[in-house]
C-alpha cells in the first residue's frame, strides 16, 4: 500500500506540468516591458496583449518595469515561477546589454526560454530638412572632407540606436562625434535644431517630424527597404555594403516553464501577428510583425550577442 501510495504521488509529481499546461491559462497573464510606456516595444507588446487576451479567455496586462538597460525586468521574471503567468519582452536590447555588461544578475541564453519573435525592424538616419546633406554618401563625403566636426545624435550610450551610430562610423571609416540624449525627444529636437547632423531612431520616434516634412530620411538600416518607406534607400544600397542593422523584440519565459505551454503561446502569439490590426499598425510603423520557432531565436540571440560584442571591441566601447 505505501509503494502504491509512493508510486501514485511520483505520477502526479511529473504529470503535473502537463495539467497544468492543458488548463492554461486559468488566471491573468502578465508581460513584464522592460522599458517604459509608449516606446515602439511596449506598443507592440500592447497590441499582441489584448489579442492574446481576447484568444485565450483571460486577461494578458502590461507591467512595464524600465531601468538598468532592461536589467530591472529582466530580474523580475528570473525571480517568478516557471508556470508560464508570468512573460518577458526581450529584444536586441537585451543581446546587446550581455554583451556590453560584464556581469548581470541572470544570463539572457540560459535563464530564459524564447517563445517567439513579435516583430523586426531597422533604424532610419534622419537629417533636418534643411540640411545641406541629402544621401549617405553627402555625409561620409563630408565627414572625410571635414574629419571631427559632423555630429551623430542617438539615445542612450549603449543602446541599439547608439551602437547602430558606432558601426556606421566603423564601416565607413570616418571620424565624426556621437552625441547621446537621454530620450527620443531630446534627439529629435537636436536634429530639428541641427544641434546634430544625423540622427539614428526608429522610425515611430521620428515618425511626427518625418510626416510634417521637418526632416529627411537619408537611409534605413535594414537588409531590405523599409516597408512603409520604399522609396528610401537602405544603407547597404546606398554604399556601405557591409552594414545593416535589424532590431527586433520578442517574448520569453523563465527557463523550466512546461514545453506545452511555450508550443501554445508560439502559435497563439503567431495567429495574433497575423491579424489585420496588428500588421496595419506594424506597416505604418515600419516593422514586420512575424514569429519565428523558439530554437531559432535562441539561434538569433547567440548570434546578435556575439555580433555586438565584435563591434564593441571594435569600436573600443568600454565594457561596464
Amino acid at each position: 500500500m505505501k509503494r502504491l501510495t509512493f508510486l501514485l504521488a511520483l505520477t502526479l509529481t511529473f504529470a503535473s506540468p502537463s495539467a497544468r499546461a492543458d488548463d492554461y491559462p486559468s488566471r491573468p497573464v502578465r508581460i513584464v516591458v522592460p522599458y517604459g510606456p509608449g516606446g515602439i516595444a511596449d506598443v507592440t507588446m500592447r497590441m499582441v496583449a489584448q489579442n492574446l487576451s481576447q484568444r485565450f479567455g483571460h486577461q494578458f496586462f502590461i507591467e512595464n518595469r524600465p531601468g538598468a538597460g532592461g536589467i530591472i525586468g529582466m530580474k523580475a521574471v528570473e525571480d517568478a515561477p516557471a508556470d508560464g503567468y508570468t512573460l518577458a519582452m526581450i529584444g536586441g536590447g537585451l543581446t546587446i546589454a550581455k554583451a556590453l555588461f560584464r556581469r548581470l544578475p541572470y544570463d539572457l541564453e540560459t535563464d530564459f526560454t524564447p517563445i517567439t519573435t513579435t516583430a523586426s525592424y531597422g533604424l532610419v538616419l534622419a537629417t533636418k530638412a534643411a540640411s545641406p546633406y541629402k544621401s549617405v554618401q553627402d555625409v561620409i563625403a563630408a565627414a572625410k572632407a571635414h574629419p571631427g566636426t559632423l555630429n551623430f545624435g542617438t539615445i542612450n550610450a549603449g543602446s541599439a540606436q547608439n551602437l547602430s551610430a558606432e558601426l556606421f562610423r566603423v564601416t565607413a571609416g570616418i571620424d565624426v562625434t556621437i552625441i547621446p540624449y537621454k530620450t527620443t525627444p531630446d534627439l529629435a529636437n537636436a536634429v530639428l535644431r541641427g544641434d546634430v547632423d544625423v540622427g539614428f531612431e526608429y522610425f515611430v520616434g521620428f515618425q511626427s517630424s518625418i510626416g510634417a516634412g521637418q526632416m529627411t530620411v537619408l537611409a534605413t538600416t535594414g537588409g531590405t527597404r523599409a516597408i512603409n518607406l520604399p522609396d528610401v534607400p537602405t544603407v547597404r544600397e546606398s554604399g556601405l555594403s557591409d552594414y545593416e542593422v535589424t532590431s527586433w523584440n520578442g517574448l520569453a519565459v523563465r527557463k523550466g516553464t512546461p514545453d506545452a505551454i511555450i508550443t501554445a503561446l508560439n502559435h497563439a502569439v503567431e495567429d495574433a501577428l497575423a491579424s489585420k490590426d496588428v500588421q496595419t499598425f506594424s506597416h505604418n510603423a515600419g516593422m514586420d510583425a512575424h514569429g519565428m520557432a523558439p530554437a531559432d531565436l535562441q539561434a538569433r540571440i547567440k548570434s546578435d550577442v556575439g555580433k555586438w560584442a565584435q563591434l564593441i571591441d571594435k569600436a573600443g566601447i568600454k565594457r561596464r
